[in-house]
């Protein structure tokens, strides 16, 4: 175990077991996709060009949202 990353305080505040809980993380990371994946699905995509201050402002809009 890492210290400082105990996980049981975590599965406990989730009224879970320890079992339950890592296995919701492991299922999480899991589903998660990979940038590798990321990266290959766009460099597959063709058509389309967007400006430099356009891509900034987008990136600004969808930081906000989060």
């Amino acid at each position: 175990m890492v210290i400082g990353l105990d996980p049981q305080p975590k599965a406990e505040q989730r009224n879970q077991s320890l079992q339950q809980y890592l296995t919701s993380e492991l299922r999480q990371l899991a589903e998660r996709q990979q940038l590798s994946d990321v990266l290959a699905e766009v460099e597959t995509r063709r058509g389309g060009r967007v400006g430099l201050r356009q891509a900034v402002e987008d990136l600004g809009d969808e930081r906000a949202r989060r």
